[in-house]
């Protein structure tokens, strides 16, 4: 069996810095937790019905925590605008509940009703209109069709809901794993919410009065918004929006008069939600079916994902993006006067200083920390909303540039206090380096450049908000303002500070950057070293020549240009680059699109540590030296040491202070040094980087492969998870075509290594290509493009000659337009990625790849890459199948782009387009896409928030402090971990899914399973949400809770989860992934426990065949699931097939382990058992044959349910070959035999009593697990 780790995630042995670092964390949390961390109950006294409502609280929670307690229970949904006081006291919102003076256990805290401002009155209606059900859908820029949206829910249904709609108790689900087909193809309703009823409405609509906004006469007297309400009864009602609260006015659709109506239509009421209820009769009946209704699913999916952007699934219901979806709100298009107010002051904000500021902060304590980093968070997620509506705008043209008369790639912009630019070379700065490609990868690198400046968190250095976009072909930078980064220097000033002014040409030089930007190059190991500018002067600079530092004018200390912190490659650049004049064509084999081609800080930190623990090691004494060393002298010693060393003998601590690994990144980058001496240090700086690049492909690449191999570390699934594992190994995604070429000549478990690091390199391929394609493209042509090509690239086998026709006449009317795509053919596109892969990975392409495609996953990863959003449907790949939904209308011809018309237009083809046909247009054909199944484009970020050091020191605490059996300690600071990562990320935030699952594992591993459930249960929701619905850590959880599940007791629901994270497994690579056969295995296993024995054979025999695939037939993870096959086919009453399946894993463990092992001994041990009782078996038989007369009938103790489904007898061998004859010759000798071969393998049938003549064997000891027990999944 595939090995697995116990705990599920690939773990690195911890340093001694590291163990210090969390023992001091630990000791601070510690003594947090002795007076805060304890809970209790106070009470709330409310203005209103219920009057009272008890609440429980910590210490360490702050007040507005409580307050979101508050208003989120039914019983105070209507308080919005309030107060708490404490013994008379108003207490701050912004203090934590220990800093209240008195509060205790028991204690009585009042609610206070405050006056409303405008703002607080938008905000409320906002809030009412959310609660009571009367917003409808909201199309977002950046948010796609079911944003957020979990299947959770959908799956545990049918256990958890029994109840029928007439009131009856409808029959338990049957199992989802009996009759379960591996051979099915992958389906796209997987990724589907089942249709669900209408949720109850409360009132017919609420919005905005035609009368709003109040008169300056009347602002005066405290009027803030008048509102138009419409009850369920028909009645229509205009209320005033007061500062002391809303009310019924006079005013009609052709009257204004906003002052209070009389009874009995005339109302008031502090909060909007209690006056609708006192003008609906029905209102209140209906918000409770309301709520009702939002109860039945989990309470965090219907949570308000706050600090961070949520999941886009690629593929959407037919019945969310029809016309039908688009329901009418006349609130809808006023909601962005509700949000920011009349003069859009509400969201205008100084991104800058408020990201400044929150760095700030103070974190001298516990609490300081805690509130900082959730400050950081929070404004962090804000600027990346904000900044990423504002690149999809500018992406689309719909902000005018500050520089209308330069290069459209020059261009720059500002939007909500965001500057915006595009990654290409407008300016021509990287002209040499490879112009728009360079600038493209140097923006990229920038952003993580700067989110590992924030990791870092060095005081005083300060990094600008940083955001890439990728959107419709054009990379944008997003950039919060700096001060004084667009103020005119005085003649002779640099523009920048410190470093490179101009390029390398103009060295800036200032000494009140060096002490900061030394923090840095030590935190990065990077030299302190010498740059030459173009007079041949020597500066000395703490970090890279492109690196600048700018004193801004608000008196702080900015770095910028964060793209080369790390050295270059230099053998990559050597094999693949060549420096060419201007206009000259690279050679073949070195045309690489760009030199910025640039070391992973990862491998600089693993080198590192590498170099530190092999330098520990010369300076620390083995063992056995220490022995030999002792038939001689301590001064002999001290001698022998001081001579091999050159130095005196030093203790361990002091050897890790002398050991010095810096690099310098300016090497190889045209550095011209003056002097002899500058000429050897240099030399000694690229001798060092060569020796990183050798590291990086002698031994982190091929070290990668062997662990891939040896199954040491969870298999990848898809693109995102390889990208993850290779970054995480510091090796660039460059290297996929050599990882692809060492995995395709070893084993056959690389084999799925192989096609996904391929299928990877086409995906990036064909994005960079339909980049080119759509960047000067109109957007409102982007969905025709798409789908062409992806007809081009996935839709060959149904129809081979693609074509797309538009209107010349459409096409006049962008003349600067780029309609290149329409010439696109098959052929053409194939050679395009053909040419993209070998420049960019050195990979060769076989020529009948593209028969060998898997369409699904590939269709997954292009849309994952650019955006997109299909429409989600049995797309037909293939000519051979009927495609699921035919259209006739020719592809490119749809009436958003302006193309259908009353009269025939002259077209453009990419057929005959030399005579220009109009035969063309006559031709009716069919193809996989339609540009209607492009639903949606959307923006790919990449973002530079810092994760959150609290919370995982405190986590990487508890885990050493378990480590260390201090079971209890640690324990406790898991908790307060988990307690920090919600507080600082809020409840739906990937982090915090990350948190859930590995918490989750280690109260399994400590046999708190109902614990791990729980939390499993919400790793899922919040991986959903956040991460994707099929993202491979998704999966990954879903596999974990279905093995929890198990745990506790609910097989069925158990097998429920492990059934739809296989059919997520089919849809995003297929049913033969090397580590399918754990969770196959385990499923097994699993039916095997509720004793269907026939069903748990069919799955065995699913995992063996995939195991054959993968390992081999001749492995010993191919010897321990025969083994486990053939007590599966005892149970089933097969012993022949028993005997066949126990002797191949004989063979198999005598040939690998040799006949001493104990797997070989105890697989002999079977055999002999087995092949006796075979013999017995089949002497029964013949006298059934020869007594039938006399054939007693025997009840064996173990219920099997061994009569299969049909299904299961469909997928079965026996269905070819006669189903019924062989059932009926099977239950002949089933109960002749099974009694006795159920006792011989479980002990004794269901009471487990054993023979106290013969020991039964028990399993082979393997990685992973007996055959009875299951292994979590392990991430990536």
């Amino acid at each position: 069996m595939v090995d697995t780790e116990k705990n599920g995630q690939s773990q690195e042995k911890p340093s001694n810095d590291d163990q210090v670092t969390s023992a001091a964390e630990q000791s601070d949390i510690e003594d947090k937790e002795t007076h805060q961390d304890h809970l209790f109950q106070i009470t709330v006294k409310l203005p209103h019905q219920p009057y009272e409502i008890p609440v429980t609280v910590s210490a360490s929670e702050q007040v507005q925590d409580l307050r979101q307690t508050i208003i989120e229970q039914p019983d105070t949904f209507q308080y919005s605008c309030f107060h708490l006081e404490h013994e008379g006291q108003k207490i701050n919102d912004f203090v934590e509940l220990s800093e209240v003076k008195g509060l205790k256990a028991e204690s009585v805290i009042k609610l206070i009703e405050d006056p409303y401002t405008e703002k607080d009155a938008r905000q409320h209606t906002i809030r009412v209109r959310d609660l009571i059900g009367a917003a409808a859908d909201r199309p977002d820029t950046i948010h796609g069709l079911c944003a957020g949206i979990s299947l959770h829910d959908s799956i545990t249904a049918p256990y958890f809901n029994n109840t029928q709609a007439n009131g009856e108790t409808a029959a338990p689900p049957a199992n989802p794993a009996v009759g379960y087909d591996f051979e099915a193809q992958a389906t796209v309703q997987t990724l589907l919410l089942p249709r669900d009823e209408p949720a109850p409405k409360t009132v017919k609509a609420i919005s905005v009065s035609p009368w709003n906004p109040p008169p300056h006469s009347l602002r005066t007297k405290g009027h803030l918004v008048y509102l138009q309400l419409t009850t369920l009864e028909g009645e229509q009602y205009q209320i005033t929006a007061h500062d002391t609260g809303f009310f019924v006015n006079k005013s009609s659709n052709t009257k204004f008069d906003p002052f209070p109506r009389k009874e009995p239509k005339g109302a008031f009421a502090h909060s909007l939600l209690s006056l609708i209820a006192k003008l609906s009769p029905s209102f209140d009946k209906n918000f409770r079916l309301l709520q009702e209704y939002n109860s039945r699913r989990d309470p965090l999916i219907n949570f308000q994902i706050t600090h961070a952007l949520p999941s886009n699934p690629w593929l959407v219901a037919p019945a969310e993006a029809g016309l039908s979806s688009h329901q009418p709100d006349p609130t809808r298009p006023q909601e962005t006067y509700l949000v920011s107010g009349l003069d859009n002051a509400d969201t205008l904000r100084d991104w800058n200083e408020e990201l400044q500021g929150a760095k700030e902060l103070s974190s001298k304590n516990m609490q300081d920390r805690v509130f900082r980093e959730r400050y950081l968070s929070r404004t962090f997620a804000d600027y990346t909303d904000s900044a990423v509506r504002g690149a999809v705008l500018v992406a689309k043209g719909e902000i005018a540039p500050l520089n209308p008369t330069e290069s459209s790639d020059a261009q720059i912009f500002i939007a909500n206090n965001v500057f915006y630019s595009f990654g290409a070379d407008g300016a021509e700065i990287f002209t040499s380096e490879g112009g728009d490609a360079a600038a493209r990868v140097a923006v990229g690198k920038d952003v993580v450049g700067v989110k590992l400046v924030n990791q870092l968190d060095i005081a005083e250095l300060h990094t600008p908000g940083t955001v890439i976009v990728d959107y419709l072909g054009k990379r944008i930078v997003c950039q919060s303002i700096v001060p004084g980064i667009f103020k005119q220097r005085e003649p002779g000033e640099h523009q920048v500070d410190y470093g490179g002014v101009e390029g390398r040409e103009v060295v800036a030089e200032n000494e009140a950057f060096v002490p900061i930007f030394s923090k840095l190059s030590k935190a990065l190991h990077v030299k302190q070293h010498a740059v030459w500018d173009k007079e041949g002067k020597k500066h000395i600079l703490e970090g890279s020549v492109e690196t600048k530092g700018l004193l801004g004018t608000d008196g702080r200390k900015y770095v910028l240009d964060l793209y080369r912190l790390t050295p270059p490659d230099v053998k990559w650049l050597e094999e693949y680059w060549r420096d060419v004049a201007v206009g000259e064509e690279r050679p073949k084999d070195a045309d690489y699109p760009h030199r910025m081609v640039v070391l992973r800080s990862e491998l600089v930190e693993i080198y590192w540590r590498t170099e530190l623990y092999k330098h520990n090691a010369r300076h620390t004494e083995s063992p056995a030296k220490k022995v030999e060393e002792s038939k001689t002298t301590s001064e002999t010693n001290d001698e022998n040491d001081t001579k091999s060393d050159g130095k005196a003998k030093n203790t361990p601590n002091q050897s890790i202070p002398e050991f010095n690994l810096t690099f310098n990144p300016d090497v190889y980058s045209g550095q011209v040094p003056q002097t002899e001496q500058e000429k050897e240090e240099l030399a000694k700086d690229e001798e060092t980087v060569r020796a990183l690049c050798a590291y990086l492909r002698d031994y982190a690449i091929p070290e990668l492969i062997k662990d891939l191999h040896e199954g040491d570390v969870g298999f990848p699934m898809d693109g995102a998870s390889l990208a993850r594992l290779m970054h995480k190994r510091g090796i660039n995604l460059r290297y996929l075509g050599l990882i692809a070429k060492l995995a395709k000549s070893q084993v056959a478990r690389l084999d799925a290594l192989f096609g996904l690091a391929e299928q990877e390199m086409i995906a990036r391929a064909f994005k960079h290509i339909a980049g080119r394609y759509l960047k000067n493209l109109p957007a409102s042509f982007a969905t025709t493009a798409i789908s062409h090509l992806l007809n081009c690239s996935l839709g060959t086998g149904l129809n081979e000659s693609p074509r797309v026709s538009l209107d010349e006449e459409v096409l006049s009317f962008y003349p600067e337009a780029d309609w290149s795509f329409i010439s696109v053919t098959p052929k053409s596109l194939i050679t395009e990625i053909e040419k993209e892969v070998h420049i960019r990975y050195r990979h060769d392409l076989d020529s009948g790849w593209v028969g060998h495609i898997k369409h699904l996953p590939l269709l997954r990863e292009f849309s994952l890459k650019l955006g997109l959003q299909l429409l989600a449907k049995e797309y037909t790949f293939t000519s051979d199948v009927s495609p699921a939904e035919p259209t006739s209308v020719v592809n490119g011809v749809n009436g958003t782009n302006g193309v259908t018309h009353g009269k025939k237009k002259k077209k453009v083809t990419n057929h005959d387009q030399a005579n220009k046909s109009s035969d063309s247009l006559e031709t009716k054909d069919v193809y996989t896409f339609e540009p209607d199944d492009i639903v949606n484009l959307l923006p790919v970020v990449k973002d530079s928030c810092p994760k959150s050091t609290l919370a995982d020191e405190a986590l990487e605490a508890g885990r050493f402090s378990i480590a260390q059996n201090q079971k209890e300690l640690g324990m406790e600071l898991l908790l307060e971990s988990l307690s920090l990562h919600e507080q600082i990320y809020g409840l739906i935030h990937p982090e915090v899914a990350r948190v859930y699952h590995q918490l989750a594992m280690v109260y399994y591993n400590l046999d708190q399973k109902e614990a791990a459930v729980e939390l499993a249960r919400k790793a899922v929701i919040v991986s959903e949400r956040t991460l994707g619905l099929d993202c491979n850590e998704t999966i990954l959880s879903y596999l974990n809770l279905g093995l929890f599940e198990h745990g506790v007791g609910n097989t069925v629901l158990a097998l429920a989860y492990i059934k739809h994270a296989l059919e997520l497994w089919k849809l995003i690579f297929g049913l033969k992934h090397p580590d399918s056969i754990t969770t196959i295995n385990n499923a097994a296993v699993m039916l095997q426990g509720l004793k269907l024995f026939h069903d748990s054979r069919l799955w065995f025999e699913k995992s063996l065949e995939v195991c054959e695939q993968v390992s081999g037939t001749n492995s010993v993870n191919t010897a321990t699931l025969s083994f486990q096959l053939a007590q599966a086919l005892a149970l089933d009453t097969d012993a022949k097939a028993a005997v066949g399946r126990m002797k191949d894993a004989y063979n198999i463990f005598l040939a690998q382990l040799g006949p001493d092992d104990r797997n070989t001994k105890e697989s002999e041990t079977w055999l002999d058992t087995l092949t006796q009782n075979a013999v017995t078996i089949a002497k029964h038989a013949k006298d059934v044959q020869a007594r039938r007369q006399r054939r007693v009938q025997l009840t064996p103790r173990v219920t099997l349910g061994t009569k299969p489904q049909p299904q299961v007898g469909q997928s079965s061998i026996e269905a070819a070959n006669g189903q019924r004859d062989r059932a009926t010759s099977a239950a002949q000798l089933d109960q002749r035999s099974v009694d006795e071969l159920i006792r011989f393998i479980e002990g004794g049938g269901e009471a487990s009593a054993r023979s106290s003549k013969k020991r039964v064997p028990g399993n082979p000891k393997r990685r992973g697990g007996s055959s009875r027990t299951t292994a979590p999944t392990r991430s990536v």
